[in-house]
């Protein structure tokens, strides 16, 4: 069954490949934040020294916010296990993230799995770090953090008289009236509106992969540090590139959307315009695409929007959505029997079962 009229079927495998073909789909992708996400390593935000831009007069190095790799595949697979597991196609106990891996379901095997002896596989999604395209100092702001007692004040009247252990300066313990509480903390937090260009890059897709990564990108609205109150980010999309290579880095393309904003903008406090930063991302991913010494068949502008539509409707449909994802499941348990010990006879078990 084809799922997909607008892309060619020679772009994609008929059954998962178990050595590496060349096939290469590139999901070409602004990160945008849209409350206080946090990257961070030791309670401080990741940030890197790089040039500015490719241009000789924007060679000065600047320091920018990163994104880790895994800081961005992490949420977008376990979106994808969330929906294997609602749609019955994988549970808790069979499969638990980084505790024990099934092995043989669309998410082992597309994003890999590493299980001592027992076992591995190398992830198809491949991710680079991403770099934000304003500076450091324009891209962050830090808060005052505290935890106020359920009086709504930071003055305690009793309430954890006989638990408090930390004195203040005049002796008394944490928690008697009087005293104010200890617990106050300042962080960083990365501001709304800050733009992380990503290229993520799946390899050897077929039809069901390609869909389900694509799928997960669209639907993972949170990244960064767990919590229940920021990490709030939109993954725009500006195009998807298939080729027989993989092309440039997360920074050059960076770099290249920063040489298109103005000195006046880029100095100023305000927010770069998104509307330019999709227009200039998309201008820059085409100018350097040119120079990649590789086959590639673009879907970038009009072409893409087609194909974006094409997605999110067979997506947002519960039962193509199932049929994608049953076959994405079908594909991962027919690798596993052939490529992964200790599958071949489960897989068959499940197999008369059915």
């Amino acid at each position: 069954m084809q799922f997909i009229t607008t892309v060619d079927a020679k772009h994609f495998h008929t059954e998962i490949p178990a050595k590496p073909m060349g096939k290469y789909v590139h999901f070409i992708t602004i990160r945008v934040t849209e409350s206080y996400p946090l990257f961070q390593t030791d309670q401080e935000l990741n940030k890197a020294k790089v040039r500015g831009g490719l241009k000789r007069e924007n060679r000065a190095p600047i320091s920018r916010l990163t994104m880790f790799k895994r800081k961005q595949s992490t949420p977008e697979r376990l979106v994808g296990r969330e929906l294997l597991r609602n749609y019955g196609l994988m549970t808790a106990e069979e499969c638990e993230y980084n505790v024990r891996f099934a092995m043989d379901n669309p998410d082992c095997i597309i994003y890999g799995f590493a299980i001592g002896d027992s076992g591995s596989e190398k992830s198809k999604v491949v991710v680079d770090t991403a770099f934000s395209i304003t500076p450091f100092d324009d891209s962050h702001e830090s808060f005052t953090l505290n935890a106020p007692y359920e009086n709504g004040t930071m003055t305690a009247k009793g309430e954890k008289k006989e638990l408090g252990k930390t004195k203040d300066s005049l002796g008394k313990l944490d928690g008697e009236i009087g005293t104010t509480t200890s617990r106050i903390n300042q962080q960083d937090h990365i501001r709304p509106q800050v733009f992380f260009p990503s290229i993520i890059t799946l390899k050897d897709p077929t039809e069901a992969s390609f869909l389900y990564v694509f799928n997960n990108i669209l639907r993972t609205s949170r990244y960064g540090a767990q919590t229940t109150r920021t990490g709030k980010m939109r993954n725009e999309l500006i195009g998807v590139v298939f080729a027989d290579g993989e092309i440039m880095s997360n920074l050059r393309w960076t770099q290249a959307i920063y040489d298109q904003f103005s000195t006046e903008i880029l100095q100023s406090l305000e927010p770069l315009d998104e509307d330019d930063v999709m227009e200039y991302a998309e201008v820059a991913i085409k100018t350097l695409l040119q120079d990649e010494p590789i086959v590639h068949i673009d879907f970038i502008g009009n072409e893409f929007q087609t194909l974006l539509r094409e997605v999110k409707a067979l997506t947002s449909q519960e039962e193509t959505l199932k049929a994608i994802l049953q076959k994405a499941d079908t594909e991962a348990k027919e690798y596993a029997s052939h490529h992964i010990k200790g599958k071949k006879k489960a897989t068959a078990k499940t197999g008369d079962k059915s």
